[in-house]
């Protein structure tokens, strides 16, 4: 499996098990729920950072520090790791557009 596409579902399971907790408390407050999905969310959260690491598009587009942010790091890491992932393709298109226009 790629740290990409590891880092993505630790990213989602992590968002969701955030949403899960925050929705238990406002509500009922069930202490199961609480007891399995916390750990759950703990978890996550600590893949989505030793997955965010050695990637390398991470170091130069500052993911590793968004990947640190509890609930939503992982998403928002992902989210710029291929965005700086993106970048140089689109750079590149746009020179070999250019010189053909010459």
């Amino acid at each position: 499996m790629s740290p990409l596409r590891a880092l993505r579902i630790s990213a989602g399971v992590e968002a969701a098990s955030l949403a899960a907790l925050l929705l238990n408390l406002l509500t009922t407050h069930t202490q199961a729920i609480s007891t399995l999905v916390g750990p759950l969310h703990g978890t996550a959260y600590l893949v989505v950072i030793a997955t965010t690491w050695p990637v390398p598009a991470a170091a130069s587009s500052g993911a590793r520090w968004l990947a640190l942010v509890p609930g939503v790091g992982g998403l928002l890491a992902l989210r710029r790791i291929r965005s700086h992932l993106r970048r140089p393709r689109d750079v590149n298109e746009s020179l070999t557009r250019t010189a053909q226009e010459e």
